[in-house]
């Protein structure tokens, strides 16, 4: 079984740009451009890993997570924010977000997070 990421971001080019990224390593990638989108997926597929963006408008990324953790409280989530917003940030931690990226980010990084969370690659 692939491992399943779900990409969370308004911005079209993004979610994208971490798609094909992730799909060429061998995960199983899903995209949600809002919260709605997003908890629908990780209703319906479980993703082991997700890629939240902290910034959505309508629900933002904190509610996301929020109501993410109640239909899994074990799901894995990995925050992206364009901002220094600190105390979004902290919020986010506290709520269980294993690690948080500022955009613009560096893919490697990235790509380096998600296997640090996700160390059980199957081919």
């Amino acid at each position: 079984m692939k491992e399943k990421i779900l990409i969370v971001d308004d911005q079209f080019g993004i979610r994208i740009l971490l798609n094909e990224v992730f799909q060429k390593e061998g995960y199983n990638t899903f995209q949600a451009a809002n919260g709605v989108q997003a908890l629908d997926i990780v209703k319906q597929h479980s993703p082991d890993l997700v890629l939240l963006d902290m910034k959505i408008p309508g629900m933002d990324g904190i509610e996301i997570l929020k109501r993410m953790k109640v239909i899994d409280p074990e799901i894995r989530v990995i925050i992206m924010t364009a901002y220094g917003e600190l105390d979004m940030i902290q919020e986010a931690k506290d709520l269980g977000a294993r690690t948080h990226f500022a955009k613009p980010f560096d893919i490697d990084d990235i790509r380096a997070a998600v296997r640090e969370h996700l160390p059980t690659i199957k081919s």
